[in-house]
């Protein structure tokens, strides 16, 4: 018997599924599909919110060195906005890398409810419901592939 996924919720072996808390031999499964749920906006809102706490100080920074060359001040003062506006630029770095991070982890789970469905005889089941993008792909791909060699037998 070859496993094809195997986490606490889902289990997929050449011989067949359990997921959703039920079990099917892979004959039993007539045709299997998968359906997308709509976008959830309060993930994307996330995405937007981490991006400004990015910019922000950027734009902080550009604006005090915009400032500082564009008003006639003393060259201590236009001296001390540039630091301060380069400063303030450097100082995003380490916190946009941990931002970025969290963007990069938001896309990885994704923004929509994903939905793996079979048919058996006793008609439509749903097998699998996430929101973690990352795991359906691999869920619905190891389906896949068990479900192949029981196609062509």
């Amino acid at each position: 018997m070859t496993t094809y996924y195997r986490d606490p919720d889902v289990l997929i072996t050449s011989s067949g599924v359990r997921m959703n808390g039920r079990e099917f031999r892979l004959p039993e499964l007539i045709r299997v599909w998968h359906t997308r749920g709509s976008r959830s906006w309060s993930v994307i809102a996330k995405r937007g919110a981490l991006g400004l706490a990015i910019l922000i100080p950027v734009a902080v920074g550009a604006l005090a060195i915009g400032i500082a060359l564009l008003v006639h001040l003393s060259a201590v003062h236009t001296v001390a906005l540039v630091l301060g506006g380069v400063l303030v630029g450097l100082a995003v770095v380490p916190v946009a890398d941990l931002l970025l991070e969290r963007v990069d982890r938001s896309y990885d789970h994704g923004s929509r409810t994903m939905e793996i469905w079979g048919r058996v005889r006793g008609g439509d089941v749903l097998l699998l419901r996430t929101t973690n993008a990352q795991r359906f792909g691999r869920v619905y791909r190891a389906l896949q592939r068990a479900l192949e060699p029981a196609v062509h037998r």
